[in-house]
């Protein structure tokens, strides 16, 4: 999601932003990559979305959350002062089968996020869905997965709220 958002230094121009976003991505390869893609550049702040391949690829909510922090860990051991963000995983149209584990995981997310103020959980979950408690189809491409400029528009005015000022 995060890679295939072209607009993303558009969408913020007053936030210096670097897209390190990467196709299928799971966790545990933002784990094993942290040293190239993030650390290196020092951030102030990290908004992280992940989790969604996760759970598609059979994972329990609770090894997304404990992968979440094991990513967190590892970032702050390079910077303790970087803060980081968490975009909650996505209620979407193809993965509607696995909704209640998407739930699960970000509320496991949450509630690790209230624990350390340099963390943040960013909520765009409710605002995907429509009036039938579905995903809004006009934010999906036909996959029924991945987001449509109206989808990320909508991320866009929900995580600008949670960037520093």
């Amino acid at each position: 999601s995060i890679r295939k958002w072209t607009t993303l230094k558009q969408d913020f121009p007053k936030h210096p932003v670097m897209n390190r976003g990467f196709g299928g991505s799971v966790i545990s390869d933002s784990i094993a990559f942290a040293d190239r893609i993030v650390t290196p550049y020092k951030p102030v702040m990290v908004v992280f979305y992940a989790g969604d391949n996760d759970l598609g690829g059979g994972k329990t909510p609770e090894v997304v959350a404990a992968d979440f922090k094991t990513f967190t860990e590892k970032v702050w051991a390079a910077d303790k002062k970087t803060k980081i963000a968490y975009i909650a995983i996505k209620p979407s149209i193809k993965r509607w089968a696995i909704v209640d584990k998407v739930k699960e995981a970000n509320r496991l997310i949450e509630t690790y996020c209230k624990t350390d103020k340099r963390l943040d959980f960013i909520d765009i979950y409710p605002a995907m869905l429509g009036e039938d408690g579905k995903p809004k189809t006009e934010l999906f491409v036909a996959d029924g997965l991945h987001m449509t400029p109206e989808g990320y528009k909508l991320w866009t005015s929900i995580v600008e709220k949670h960037l520093p000022q």
